[in-house]
C-alpha cells in the first residue's frame, strides 16, 4: 500500500469562519508530539457520516507548528457528508487524525516559484508561500476566487506577499490567464497548484503547450471537484447484471463496498490508482476526477477510479470480486 495510516487524537481548540463557506479549525494534539512535516501537507480525519465511520482529507494551513494544526474546511454543496460533519464540530470535540502527509513533493531549492490557487485550494498554498519566502525564493502567487469575500486568509496573504499576490475575482470580470502566466516564467521555475479539477486541467494543458518539464508542475486537487454536476448515477455489474445507485452524497467506491462488491483502495483521493476498475460500457458520461490517469486514458473511458470519479447516467463495470454480501 502507498500510505501507512498512523492514527492519533486531537482536540478541537478553536473555530473561525474565514469566508462564508470556509472554516478554519485549530486542533491541539492530545498526548503526542507533532513530527516535522513540510508545508503543504494534509491530515486524514476520522468522521461519522450517516452513522458510519468515514475518512476525509483536509489540507494544513500555514507553516508547520510544533503544538497545533490548522485545517481549512469548505462547506461544499456537493459534499458527501464530510464537510457537514466538520462544520458541526465545536471546541472541545475529539477527532481521530493521521500524522501529516505531503503529496506536492516541492523542490525547495529552486530560485523561482509560481503558486496557483483556486478557492479553498489556498489552504496548502499559504504555508508553501511562507516557507519559500523565508528561504529567500522568488515567489508569485495567483489566487482565483468568485469574489473578494470568498478569498480565504486574504489579510494573512497580503501581509506575507504584498505585491507578489495577484487576486482574480470572477464577479468583477477578472480571469487568471494561465497560458500567459506560464509563458512569463523563467526556464527553471517550478509551479505549485491546488484547486478544482478544471483549473488543474487547464494548467496541465498550458504547461505542456509551453514545452515545460512535467516534473516542474506540482499539484493537488480535491476529490469533490469535477467538470460535471454531482448527481445520482447507476452502476451495473457486468457479470451479474446487478445495479447499484450511487447517491450524490456518496462515492462510487463506498456504494460498491456497501453493496457487497469489494473494491481494494488506498489513498481514496484519486491519486494512487489502486481502486481503478474496468469500464465495460457508458450510457451517459464519466466525470474523471482523479489525477492518476492521463488525459488519453480518461478519453478512452476504459477504467475509472471510483473513490472520486463519478458519472451522469449508467456505467457498466467489470473485474469486481464478490464480498460475502454481494448479489449472485
Amino acid at each position: 500500500m502507498r500510505f501507512v495510516h498512523k492514527w492519533t487524537q486531537c482536540i478541537v481548540e478553536s473555530i473561525r469562519d474565514v469566508t462564508p463557506q470556509i472554516r478554519e479549525i485549530t486542533l491541539r494534539p492530545d498526548g503526542f508530539a507533532i513530527p516535522h512535516y513540510p508545508a503543504g501537507s494534509h491530515l486524514d480525519v476520522g468522521t461519522i457520516i450517516d452513522g458510519q465511520p468515514a475518512t476525509r482529507s483536509y489540507s494544513l494551513v500555514g507553516e508547520p507548528m510544533a503544538d497545533r494544526y490548522r485545517i481549512g474546511v469548505r462547506l461544499a454543496p456537493d459534499s458527501r457528508g464530510g464537510s457537514r460533519y466538520m462544520w458541526s464540530l465545536r471546541p472541545g470535540a475529539r477527532l481521530d487524525v493521521t500524522l501529516p502527509r505531503n503529496n506536492f513533493e516541492v523542490d525547495w531549492q529552486r530560485e523561482h516559484y509560481c503558486l496557483i490557487a483556486g478557492g479553498v485550494g489556498i489552504t496548502p498554498i499559504l504555508g508553501i508561500a511562507a516557507t519559500l519566502i523565508r528561504r529567500g525564493a522568488q515567489v508569485q502567487l495567483h489566487y482565483a476566487v468568485r469574489s473578494r469575500k470568498d478569498a480565504a486568509f486574504l489579510a494573512e496573504l497580503a501581509a506575507l506577499l504584498g505585491d507578489r499576490l495577484q487576486l482574480y475575482r470572477s464577479d468583477e470580470g477578472q480571469r487568471l490567464d494561465l497560458g500567459r502566466t506560464i509563458a512569463k516564467l523563467p526556464p527553471a521555475a517550478m509551479a505549485v497548484l491546488c484547486g478544482p479539477m478544471r483549473l488543474l486541467d487547464d494548467a496541465r494543458q498550458c504547461w505542456r503547450e509551453a514545452g515545460r518539464p512535467p516534473v516542474d508542475l506540482r499539484f493537488e486537487t480535491f476529490g469533490s471537484s469535477g467538470l460535471l454536476p454531482t448527481a445520482d448515477f447507476r452502476v451495473r455489474i457486468n457479470s451479474s447484471g446487478a445495479e447499484i445507485v450511487v447517491p450524490r452524497d456518496r462515492s462510487m467506491l463506498d456504494a460498491l463496498n456497501a453493496a457487497g462488491f469489494e473494491v481494494i483502495s488506498d489513498c481514496e483521493r484519486g491519486e494512487c490508482g489502486i481502486c481503478a476498475i474496468n469500464v465495460v460500457a457508458v450510457e451517459g458520461e464519466i466525470d474523471h476526477r482523479d489525477v492518476f490517469f492521463s488525459d488519453h486514458q480518461k478519453q478512452c473511458n476504459e477504467k475509472i477510479c471510483p473513490c472520486v470519479s463519478r458519472a451522469i447516467g449508467t456505467l457498466t463495470v467489470d473485474t469486481l470480486s464478490y464480498g460475502s454480501g454481494a448479489p449472485g
